[in-house]
């Protein structure tokens, strides 16, 4: 119960910011995560998409945007959020290859075609 009310504050909280400063790319990204992690994937895609306008060349933001697509069934929308992530610079194989997020796409060959590129050399 406590947990649930303090992510209920947490999240009003930094909705409350956002109202002041809709571009406060911070709140945006930190929302999009509180949103996720407690089941609003509508929401935290809704502030992914918002992060990738105001920061495209944020590699993490792509890579974000990937698990919300991923995390909403949208494979092919996910797997093209997840090569511009790369093609930014994101390079966390270990975290990409066992993201739960990500677990839609595991087995498919764009992803694991993706994984290969990353994958650190023996």
């Amino acid at each position: 119960m406590a947990k649930e009310r303090d992510a209920a504050f947490e999240t009003g909280f930094f909705e409350s910011v956002l109202r002041r400063t809709p571009d406060y790319a911070d709140v945006v990204e930190i929302l999009g995560g509180l949103y996720t992690k407690h089941g609003r994937i509508a929401d935290g895609l809704r502030m992914d998409r918002k992060l990738v306008k105001l920061q495209p060349a944020n590699a993490t933001a792509h890579y974000n945007l990937a698990c919300s697509l991923a995390l909403s069934k949208r494979q092919a929308d996910a797997l093209r959020s997840l090569h511009r992530a790369v093609e930014l610079g994101y390079r966390d194989f270990d975290w990409m290859s066992q993201d739960p997020d990500l677990e839609v796409l595991r087995q498919h060959p764009g992803f694991l075609s993706l994984l290969e590129t990353l994958k650190p050399e023996s």
